[in-house]
């Protein structure tokens, strides 16, 4: 696609079309949810959690292309029931390794059998390897802003007391606060907004949005609230200029997502905080 001088034409042209009016719809309410909930990520240090499940999802994609359903029912289905049985098997966030491990090589040996069973050409299985956010349909952008609602509205509900038990556990527990089903409900968030960001990035790049705006966010600023909100800058950005820049370069749209998430954290982590006074 030719580029124009001009950025208000250049925007004109891109959003004639149906497709990139629904990647930067489905695209701008992922980034949203995956900086909120990618805070959590970080901050229960349950980055493997989030990889595991978006492994997990591709097992429930392959599952649902082979009874000849939508793939992305198939994902929900099988990163919440993963979620679930993560949490049920570890009750500390931190200390999950060996279950989630557990889990997801179960899950993986389930996808392979998924697969081999199927005699169709899946290219929407693979499609979720890598994303495919510029074929995202209007069904499928309605289900995002559907799962993003519930989401927010889970978050904002548990917002407090799971803050206090990702921040420390032990004090949370002696308290009396319900750490356990706080944890089921943070895997039961985790496995939804993985689901759905695995539409933009793959299961193979999930941390380019899951956790790396987080962790760039986190480097600068303390409270809560305004690491959760320069997170959710830091993935609109990442995926609004990626899908910009796909639409001219005619590549795919996760490689450069992932490539601005990835310069904005080593910016941050090498010479903001190096030049900052």
């Amino acid at each position: 696609m030719a580029f124009n001088i001009n950025p208000w034409v250049d925007l004109l042209q891109m959003f004639q079309y149906q497709f990139m009016q629904h990647a930067f719809e489905a695209g701008t309410v992922i980034a949203i949810i995956a900086g909120i909930v990618g805070y959590f990520v970080v901050l229960r240090r349950s980055s493997f959690a989030a990889h595991a499940l978006s492994h997990i999802g591709f097992t429930g994609a392959a599952g649902a292309v082979l009874v000849g359903i939508n793939p992305v029912v198939g994902l929900l289905l099988f990163t919440s029931v993963g979620g679930l049985g993560i949490a049920a098997l570890g009750r500390r966030a931190a200390q999950r390794d060996v279950q989630i491990g557990t889990v997801l090589a179960f899950m993986l040996g389930v996808g392979v059998l998924f697969i081999s069973l199927y005699t169709g050409y899946a290219t929407e299985v693979y499609s979720i390897l890598f994303g495919e956010i510029l074929g995202i349909s209007f069904s499928n952008v309605l289900l995002t802003i559907v799962a993003g609602l519930i989401i927010l509205v889970l978050v904002a509900a548990v917002y407090r007391p799971l803050l206090f038990a990702s921040l420390d556990e032990d004090v949370a527990e002696a308290k009396g606060m319900p750490v356990l089903l706080l944890g089921i409900i943070f895997m039961l968030l985790l496995a939804v907004a993985t689901s759905i960001a695995v539409q933009v990035v793959g299961v193979l790049l999930i941390f380019s949005l899951m956790v790396t705006p987080a962790a760039t966010a986190q480097q600068l600023a303390k409270r809560p609230q305004h690491v959760i909100i320069i997170s959710v800058v830091f993935a609109l950005i990442a995926t609004w200029l990626g899908l910009i820049i796909q639409f001219y370069a005619e590549l795919p749209a996760s490689f450069f997502i992932t490539s601005i998430a990835f310069i904005f954290y080593l910016f941050v982590r090498f010479i903001y905080r190096r030049i900052k006074p």
